[in-house]
């Protein structure tokens, strides 16, 4: 997984995953590093969040996890150890000690809650002992409350809660002495001083009955509010002595309007700067963040550009149309053996419709269309799409291919498949290749399957004579990670892809060796393919 990334945000909960939605849709690579320890994990519903009032968080994050992962974003289980500056930016240590590179950074990384250390109150946490009234107090109004006193701001706290109930007990004896005038304003609103300590908090199966006190009482409640001490997870970043701010309830790392550190590359978002940011606030700050971090890099490209006298980056369509139109034929015109062995073997009764990405001059597709199949093909190149027709005319299955020429960024479909091919489907241009996947992955009819054959290039022996041409160097160390930065192992493709837990199984996932012919008909050498086979189990769709 190690490679460069435009972006990589520490934390997946509502302000990473916000932040990763925005640099998303700007077409940024962007890598969220998510540990699942999210601030509300505790709360079994949000309130206060206009348009999710009442839903359970972590169907929140699942959704998010859903959408960002439709613009190509990757999201990955883990935790960041450290962060150094590196010539290409900045470098990540995770957990699992993988390095990757980035860009800028994004920490939403949260906080952790430190509770008074009184039994029986983490049980109750996030359910009967509460610490936001916005987020809570509807649903506790009017019932026994109480303020455990805990700081100075437990006072302004306790004043709050009295907005949601007349029965409102204000426990003080954590704050010690109590200014008189304090004293009288609490009470001229019917809030009751106790100056007990509370020994236990007191539950049963239905949640909170109350506090036990140092005299022995049992004060029955229905919720009892308290303000934890706020730890931020931001110790990783300690390293880069970044500039901090106090505020009423601790240190935290200093930033600006847009969530931006003392670092240039390095924002922060959500609860590990503020606090006292609930889940839509937290939604805000992360889109602010993003659209901040994007423009950023823009400018920077820009910048680069200007400073290098760069020429504008070619399309994908000019690209692949030019590689096409300039010769004759580019590739042999044959099948790809490893294509012809995995579709053979599928289940008796299996052809039906096939949907084949990045067609090219047309191999595969007549090859499939001798083989029974109905072909959907599509290229964005009409110089290939063109000679792939008159290729299939030849073979006389023509009839059987309907040819597309389109980008398939944004082209749809509303036919169904029973398998999607997608062999050698890369580009040295900018292509959304797993956006795409996903899209044809959700075309396909229940019990369809999709192939995806790419090439694996573990070291730079595996690569075959012909291909520094296609791949833009000679075969050397130096420009080998550069032309597979873009490549997957099959495990890593899988990673990206995610169909699993949305109604598909692996069949196959395997790096197989064949021999090769180059484009020219002569040079020989043997290759790796990298197979995923994959199998739609049921209905359900991306």
């Amino acid at each position: 997984m190690s490679k460069h990334w435009d972006v990589i945000i520490v934390g997946g909960g509502v302000a990473g995953l916000s932040a990763a939605l925005l640099l998303g849709r700007a077409r940024r690579r962007v890598l969220v590093v998510d540990a699942g320890s999210h601030r509300n994990r505790f709360a079994a519903h949000m309130h206060g969040v206009l348009g999710q009032e009442g839903t359970d968080p972590a169907e929140l994050i699942r959704r998010g996890r859903d959408e960002v992962s439709d613009c190509d974003v990757t999201v990955r289980d883990g935790s960041v150890t450290g962060v150094v500056d590196d010539d290409l930016g900045l470098r990540v240590s995770l957990a699992d000690g993988d390095t990757p590179t980035t860009r800028a950074l994004i920490v939403a990384t949260g906080l952790t809650d430190r509770l008074p250390d009184i039994p029986g109150i983490d049980a109750q946490w996030g359910t009967r002992v509460l610490h936001c009234p916005y987020c809570h107090g509807w649903e506790v109004r009017d019932r026994r409350l109480a303020v455990l006193g805990t700081s100075p701001m437990s006072l302004h706290q306790a004043e709050l809660i009295r907005q949601w109930s007349h029965h409102v007990v204000f426990l003080t004896a954590a704050l010690g002495a109590i200014e008189p005038q304090a004293q009288a304003r609490l009470r001229s609103r019917g809030v009751e001083l106790i100056d007990v300590p509370v020994t236990e908090v007191v539950g049963d199966g239905d949640g909170l009955t109350g506090v036990r006190l140092a005299d022995g009482r049992l004060l029955e409640l229905d919720a009892m509010f308290v303000s934890p001490r706020p730890c931020p997870h931001d110790g990783f970043l300690d390293d880069l002595g970044l500039r901090r701010a106090g505020n009423p309830v601790g240190s935290f790392i200093d930033v600006d309007a847009t969530g931006q550190t003392s670092h240039p590359r390095i924002w922060a978002i959500g609860n590990v700067v503020s606090p006292f940011a609930n889940v839509p606030i937290s939604i805000g700050a992360g889109a602010m963040t993003g659209g901040a971090v994007n423009m950023a890099l823009v400018t920077e490209d820009f910048d680069l550009a200007v400073a290098g006298g760069a020429e504008p980056e070619e399309s994908a369509a000019d690209h692949w149309e030019n590689q096409y139109a300039e010769r004759e034929r580019r590739w042999s015109g044959r099948a790809n053996p490893t294509m012809t062995e995995v579709v053979s073997a599928l289940p008796d009764g299996s052809r039906g419709d096939v949907l084949e990405l990045g067609c090219g001059e047309g191999g595969d597709a007549v090859w499939l269309a001798e083989h029974g199949w109905r072909v959907t093909a599509v290229d964005i190149s009409a110089s290939a799409t063109t000679r792939a027709a008159a290729g299939a005319a030849e073979k006389g299955v023509g009839d059987r291919i309907t040819w597309v020429t389109d980008d398939l960024t944004t082209w749809t479909t509303d036919d169904t498949f029973d398998l999607v091919t997608a062999t050698f489907f890369h580009s040295a241009v900018a292509l959304p290749r797993t956006r795409i996947l996903r899209r044809a992955a959700d075309r396909i009819r229940p019990g369809g399957h999709m192939l995806i054959i790419s090439h694996v290039f573990e070291n730079p022996g595996d690569i075959p004579p012909w291909a520094g041409h296609h791949h833009g160097a000679e075969n050397d160390d130096t420009a080998f990670g550069d032309r597979i930065r873009h490549l997957l192992t099959p495990a890593q493709e899988l990673a990206e892809l995610a169909l699993e837990e949305h109604g598909w199984e692996v069949v196959t996932q395997q790096v197989r060796t064949r021999e090769a012919t180059g484009p020219d008909g002569h040079q020989t050498a043997s290759v790796k393919d990298g197979v995923v086979l994959l199998r739609r189990t049921g209905a359900n769709a991306r």
